[in-house]
């Protein structure tokens, strides 16, 4: 049998773990990185230096893999649909990254199916936002990118017209379509991650709370401390969207859950996610092998956690800018932790790696990976 060569879109964080989950497989992946210094294109060792954005770049990439997929949405849904054209395969297709890649079209087609969606609206003037906000409870009022926004940007909670005025002037001068969103009367936010085959077998990886601080999730606390008739109801709804947009690979789902139990989807990921990354250590499988054997059309691999309680904390820059590496012999003197950095050069405010930690008592394991984050980033533990 020939090693099959699965080519990732994208060298960041997440092509540098999918890495890793390839090599017990003796599966070649190889990587179309924008820069040398990328995440994946440290450690891999069939790197392609190109952009996500040139045509003849991604073509040629893909004429050197057996199935392509993708570390992020970014590439133009227009090229994605010219390699498909050509012949190449694509997992997920481009049909259903486009899911991912606006907001907007995932709100409308979501909300056609019958699936929970805040109320929205395309809005393009102050007097569409001001008569959404009057709808819909008032101010204040969320307003979002269509495409292109991650990690809190992208989105703005505005409480007048004058924020909503200026909100749209900066999105005229981005050329982004914009639209205005309800607010929610949260309780939590969790994720729920699906691994697909083409052929449709799917396992469902169980319910994470995701804890977002300034609009980037902090934190992964698995199992979510919910209602077991909501996690229920959260894992029916990705099974629906999985097997609507026929999605092959991970897909992450993430989804508000508002007073009351009310569940609504939030936005959806169609590759490895961060609200997966406590898999790793935390489930039988994790999500990037089970990304790999997703788009190769293999055997999906268990989903059962390692222990009953399991918490991811990402390691984000702190204000002094300091490199997490200078710290690591601290972090891993606290017992069980599991330490991943991602090769990133540090910035105040930029995901450096993550922490996971396994045990019987979320409080207790939580306050593990919380200490070794603190000390990678150089604060208090």
């Amino acid at each position: 049998m020939v090693t099959p060569r699965v080519g990732m879109v994208g060298g960041g964080q997440l092509a540098r773990m999918t890495y890793q989950a390839a090599i017990p497989f003796g599966v070649t992946l190889r990587v179309l990185a924008e820069r040398a210094d990328d995440g994946a294109a440290l450690v891999g060792g069939d790197v392609e230096i190109g952009s996500h954005t040139d045509l003849e770049a991604l073509r040629r990439f893909a004429s050197g893999c057996d199935v392509v997929t993708f570390d992020h949405e970014l590439a133009p849904p227009e090229l994605l649909t010219q390699l498909e054209a050509e012949g190449h395969v694509l997992r997920p297709s481009p049909a259903a990254m486009r899911f991912a890649q606006d907001k907007l079209w995932q709100r409308d087609r979501f909300g056609a199916l019958g699936l929970p969606v805040p109320a929205h609206a395309r809005v393009a003037t102050v007097e569409e936002v001001e008569a959404f906000a009057r709808a819909n409870g008032g101010w204040p009022t969320v307003m979002k990118a269509a495409r292109g926004g991650y990690d809190g940007r992208g989105v703005w909670a505005v409480r007048s017209p004058e924020e909503a005025a200026a909100v749209l002037a900066e999105g005229a001068r981005g050329g982004l379509t914009l639209f205005a969103e309800a607010t929610v009367d949260l309780e939590r936010e969790v994720a729920v991650l699906i691994a697909r085959r083409p052929g449709g077998q799917s396992v469902v990886y169980p319910v994470v709370e995701t804890v977002q601080e300034n609009g980037m999730c902090r934190e992964l606390v698995a199992p979510a401390p919910i209602d077991p008739v909501v996690a229920a109801h959260a894992r029916n709804i990705a099974e629906r969207i999985s097997d609507a947009i026929d999605v092959t690979g991970i897909m992450a789902v993430e989804l508000f859950v508002a007073r009351g139990g009310v569940v609504l989807v939030n936005e959806i990921a169609t590759r490895p996610h961060n609200s997966g990354h406590h898999t790793i250590e935390g489930c039988v499988t994790s999500q990037f092998e089970n990304h790999l054997r997703g788009v190769l059309d293999w055997p999906l691999g268990s989903t059962a956690a390692m222990a009953p309680a399991v918490v991811t904390v990402n390691v984000v820059g702190g204000p002094s800018g300091g490199d997490p590496r200078a710290n690591l012999p601290a972090a891993l003197a606290i017992p069980g932790v599991h330490v991943h950095l991602y090769g990133k050069g540090p910035r105040p405010g930029r995901k450096l790696g993550h922490v996971t930690a396994l045990g019987a008592d979320a409080g207790e394991v939580r306050e593990r990976a919380d200490r070794a984050a603190a000390i990678l980033v150089g604060e208090p533990a």
